[in-house]
C-alpha cells in the first residue's frame, strides 16, 4: 500500500492554546463579512483580553485600509509572542477529526491535514490531485501575500471536498477516534455554533487514513492515471496565495543549494486544510444567483435558449418560477419588469443540460454582454437567496436570474472534464457555517 505522503498529505504538527476556550480563541474565516463591520467589532468585544486567532488574521475587510502595513506588523509580532510566551502547548503530530454543529440545525465532519502545495495547481484544467474549483482572480494573490509571507504561523481556513461516497475517509476515522476526550470543545462566538475535535495520531489511525485515501484515489484515477482526489471548496485564493509563496520561497532555497530532503521538510511547502466530504448531510451547496442591469433581457433569454439548447417558457408568478427552478437541476429562471407596459415577467428556461448548470450558463451570459449594444453598459452582480433575487428582477431594467440547485454528483466531474467553475459559482453553507480558524502551526522560522 503507498504512503499517505505519496497523496500530498501529511500529519502536521499542531499547535493549540493550554486551556484552550474555543468561545475567544476561534473566529470566523477573513474573508467572510468583508462589507460588515459591526460583525468583526462584534468578535473584538468577543476576544477582549485574551488569547484569539482574532489578533492573528486580517479580517478582509481591513484588506484595503491605510492602516494595513500596521496591522500586518501586529500580526507578526502577536504570533511571536504567542510563541514565546506560552500560549501554545507543545506541537502534537496529529490530524484533527472535527465535528462542527451550525447554528442551522447541521452537524458537518471534517478532518485538519496538511496538503503538500506540490500536489495543488489551481490553473484550469490541471491534472494535480487538488484543483480549484472556481477562476482564480490572479490580482487578488498579492496582496495576500502580504500577509502570509515571513508570518510565523499558519492559521486554516481553507475546505477541501473529497468524492467520497461511501464516507470512508472523514466519517470512518470519526468512527475510530471518538471514544477517546476530544483536544478542544466549545462554542464558537457570534452565531458560529460549536465544534468539536478528536486528535488522530497513533499509528493504526492513521494507516485507516491512509488506506481510506488509497480507495478513494483508486476510484477517482482518469484514464491517462492521473487522480483528481481533492476539490477546494472554500479558501481557493489562500490556497494559491500558500503556494505563490511556496513558489517565491522554493527559489530562494534552491539558490542556496538546499537539497531534495530540505525542500520536502520545509513548512512552508505546506498548507493546513479541512477535509470534508462534499457527500456530507451536513454540507450544504446553495447556488449564486445572478442579477444583470441595464440589458436587453428578451435578447438575452433568446441568445441563452438557442446556445444552451433549451426552451423558454412563461410562469404565472415568481412563486411557481422558484420552485420550478428548485426542482431541477438544469433549468433557470427569469423575473423582470417589461419595457412599455411595465408589467412584470417570469420566464423558465428547461435545459438538458447534465453537468453544473452555471458551468454552461456563465460563459453565455459573458459572451452575450460582450456584445450588447444598449447605450448603458450591463452590469452583472451575484446575490446569495433566491428572494432577493427576485426582487431585484422587480427593478426597472433589470433581471433577475434564478439558478437551479448545485449537484453534488457531477460536481468533480464537470470540473475534471471543464476546468474550474465560474466565479461566484456555488456557497457552501451560509456565513455563519464557514470555517473558524483554531488549529495552528509553524510556518516561516
Amino acid at each position: 500500500m503507498k504512503k499517505i505522503e505519496d497523496f500530498g498529505i501529511r500529519v502536521p504538527e499542531i499547535l493549540l492554546p493550554k486551556n484552550i476556550d474555543v468561545s475567544s480563541w476561534s473566529v470566523i474565516a477573513c474573508d467572510q463579512y468583508t462589507q460588515d463591520l459591526d460583525y468583526w467589532k462584534k468578535a473584538e468585544a468577543a476576544a477582549a483580553g485574551k488569547p484569539s486567532t482574532l489578533n492573528l488574521i486580517l479580517p478582509e475587510v481591513y484588506l484595503n485600509s491605510p492602516d494595513k502595513p500596521e496591522r500586518i506588523e501586529k500580526i507578526r509580532k502577536t504570533m511571536n509572542e504567542y510563541l514565546e510566551s506560552g500560549i501554545f502547548d507543545s506541537p502534537r503530530k496529529s490530524m484533527i477529526y472535527i465535528e462542527r454543529k451550525t447554528a442551522f440545525g447541521r452537524t458537518r465532519k471534517g478532518l485538519i491535514a496538511q496538503i503538500d502545495l506540490e500536489t495543488y495547481e489551481w490553473k484550469p484544467f490541471s491534472k494535480a490531485n487538488i484543483r480549484a474549483t472556481e477562476a482564480t482572480i490572479v490580482e487578488r494573490i498579492p496582496p495576500r501575500m502580504e500577509i502570509r509571507r515571513g508570518a510565523p504561523l499558519e492559521l486554516p481556513h481553507i475546505m477541501l471536498l473529497v468524492n467520497d461516497k461511501d464516507d470512508i475517509l472523514v466519517g470512518g476515522t470519526g468512527k475510530a477516534v471518538k471514544a477517546k476526550t476530544p483536544v478542544y470543545n466549545g462554542n464558537l462566538m457570534c452565531n458560529g455554533g460549536s465544534i468539536t475535535g478528536w486528535a488522530v495520531e497513533s499509528d493504526s489511525e492513521i494507516e485507516a487514513v491512509t488506506k481510506a485515501v488509497c480507495e478513494i484515489a483508486d476510484k477517482n484515477r482518469a484514464a491517462d492515471g492521473s487522480t483528481f482526489l481533492f476539490a477546494v471548496g472554500d479558501g481557493n485564493h489562500s490556497l494559491a496565495t500558500a503556494k505563490a509563496v511556496w513558489d517565491e520561497h522554493k527559489e530562494k532555497l534552491i539558490a542556496s543549494d538546499a537539497d531534495e530532503t530540505a525542500l520536502k521538510n520545509c513548512a512552508v511547502r505546506y498548507a493546513l486544510v479541512e477535509i470534508v466530504n462534499i457527500y456530507d448531510t451536513g454540507l450544504t451547496f446553495e447556488p449564486i444567483h445572478r442579477v444583470i442591469f441595464d440589458c436587453d433581457v428578451k435578447g438575452l433569454i433568446l441568445h441563452l435558449e438557442e446556445k444552451l439548447g433549451g426552451k423558454a417558457s412563461e410562469i404565472a408568478n415568481a412563486n411557481k418560477l422558484e420552485k420550478a427552478v428548485k426542482a431541477s437541476q438544469a433549468d433557470f429562471g427569469f423575473a423582470f419588469r417589461e419595457k412599455g407596459n411595465g408589467e412584470q415577467k417570469y420566464i423558465l428556461l428547461k435545459t438538458q443540460i447534465k453537468e453544473l448548470a452555471v458551468a454552461r450558463l456563465q460563459p453565455e451570459i459573458d459572451e452575450f454582454l460582450k456584445k450588447s449594444e444598449s447605450a448603458a453598459k450591463p452590469e452583472i452582480d451575484y446575490i446569495h437567496g433566491s428572494e432577493e433575487t427576485l426582487k431585484l428582477g422587480e427593478r426597472e431594467n433589470a433581471v433577475g436570474i434564478l439558478l437551479p440547485p448545485i449537484a453534488k454528483d457531477s460536481f468533480f466531474e464537470t470540473i475534471n472534464g471543464r476546468g474550474p467553475l465560474p466565479r461566484k459559482s456555488f456557497s457552501m453553507g451560509e456565513a455563519d457555517e464557514k470555517r473558524f480558524y483554531l488549529e495552528c502551526r509553524r510556518l516561516f522560522g
